[in-house]
């Protein structure tokens, strides 16, 4: 689990050296990561790209079963957005860096049967706090105040 957890954080890390969100997720079946992405919205001028939709969207169409047996691993608790989109594909699981920044749809996740795991990183949490300091007008149009 420690070492997907911090593939998510490599890809929050390098989000935020391209001006970007701090925000990184990975899927993972069967022991490997199939889909890799960080918050883009900045960086592509998008509405959609959050860390979970862009691991999603670069892991590629995949079969029912895979998502069916997948996890997705994300440095921050996930938005209604992303959790509509892990419940449509039927993902299982959800390891969660941390959500003391930002309270995510953890418990529509855990009412459809998902399994929500939160972590409590420090290293997750660190980065997001910065990152909120640093850049509060664009956080707040990310989460939507």
């Amino acid at each position: 689990m420690e070492r997907f957890m911090k593939a998510a954080l490599a890809e929050a890390r390098q989000g935020y050296a391209e001006g970007g969100i701090p925000i990184g997720s990975v899927l993972v079946h069967q022991g490997r990561i199939i889909g890799r992405g960080h918050n883009r919205r900045v960086q592509q001028g998008s509405v959609v790209l959050h860390g979970e939709m862009d691991a999603l969207e670069r892991a590629g169409r995949q079969q029912a079963h895979v998502y069916r047996a997948s996890t997705i691993y994300t440095t921050l608790s996930p938005c209604p957005m992303c959790s509509g989109a892990i419940l449509l594909y039927g993902i299982p699981r959800v390891v969660v860096g941390e959500n003391r920044s930002f309270m995510g749809a953890e418990d529509l996740l855990r009412s459809k049967g998902v399994e929500v795991v939160v972590l409590d990183d420090p290293d997750c949490y660190a980065l997001m706090q910065q990152f909120i300091r640093e850049h509060p007008q664009l956080w707040n149009e990310d989460i939507g105040v």
